[in-house]
């Protein structure tokens, strides 16, 4: 998004209005890219805002995901992570760092039950996370094994 008025637009779809701290706050989220946490975005927001307080922009994440402007990344991986991608797509996590990373859903093959889903239990979406160590966690952790290994006596 990058216009005041393509933000004012979105807003009015999603019946919100936009207030200069929801538009700091989104246009925040947009510049650190991937899948901030809340603690970051309020980090940025602070700098435009200094009064603002890590409850606001809470709150106003809530809001934004509430009405589908943004979604939220799993709560399966330590901390609320948000994202603006609506494309359908799935997520590598890195367990070390935490980094989180788009995966493309046409990677993938079909995502299919095999088993019946309990009565009256209507699937949304499917949410693949492929879970493991990213290439910079994966070559320190080898350096690091390695480097043991020559310490340790025969």
């Amino acid at each position: 998004m990058s216009t005041v008025q393509e933000f004012r637009e979105t807003c009015h779809r999603h019946g919100l209005a936009a207030t200069h701290q929801r538009q700091v706050i989104f246009e925040a989220v947009m510049a650190l890219h991937g899948h901030p946490s809340p603690e970051a975005v309020f980090e940025k927001v602070q700098k435009k805002i200094p009064s603002i307080s890590l409850a606001t922009v809470y709150k106003n994440i809530r809001t934004f995901l509430d009405s589908g402007i943004l979604r939220e990344v799993s709560v399966h991986h330590g901390s609320l992570r948000v994202e603006a991608n609506h494309r359908p797509h799935h997520h590598f996590v890195c367990t070390n760092c935490k980094t989180i990373l788009d995966l493309p859903e046409e990677e993938f093959g079909p995502v299919q039950l095999r088993h019946k889903l309990p009565r009256g239990f209507q699937v949304q979406k499917f949410v693949v996370d492929v879970v493991g160590l990213c290439p910079k966690c994966s070559t320190q952790r080898k350096s690091f094994s390695k480097e043991n290994q020559e310490k340790q006596p025969c």
